[in-house]
């Protein structure tokens, strides 16, 4: 029987820019930054107000894709074809301000939803987050 689920992976276009974004913009915690070989590293963040999962920054580039799927991969990140996940908060329309005043882009304003209020932004590499404030 499956308990939980500890870590997911995004998959990022910078691993230095990506830990930048996620931790000077986002506020998340740095739980690991360890050298694997050329040049990549195993970085993990998680939100500060939720211990035991993390948030894997993986590289595009990473070596069990073939070249091939590197370009087309690195090419549908940039697009933003990915919707992530959806992190919440306490106050959307305070979190909104506090993170466009960082730079973080939205692509969504707050809007009331029949679940909450939702915005949608982007991190650095271009994949794409809701923002909400449940219900």
């Amino acid at each position: 029987m499956i308990t939980q689920m500890t870590h997911v992976s995004i998959h990022v276009l910078d691993q230095d820019r990506a830990l930048d974004f996620y931790s000077n913009k986002l506020g998340f915690k740095v739980l690991k930054d360890v050298p694997m070989g050329n040049g990549d590293r195993w970085i993990t963040v998680s939100p500060p107000e939720q211990p035991g999962f993390e948030i894997i920054l993986s590289p595009v580039t990473r070596g069990q894709f073939s070249e091939e799927t590197v370009k087309t991969l690195k090419s549908l990140v940039e697009k933003g074809t990915f919707g992530v996940g959806l992190f919440t908060c306490i106050d959307i329309f305070a979190t909104y301000e506090e993170l466009k005043a960082k730079g973080v882009e939205f692509t969504k304003a707050p809007k009331k939803e029949f679940y909450g209020t939702e915005a949608i932004f982007k991190d650095d590499s271009g994949n794409w987050f809701s923002l909400a404030q449940l219900v």
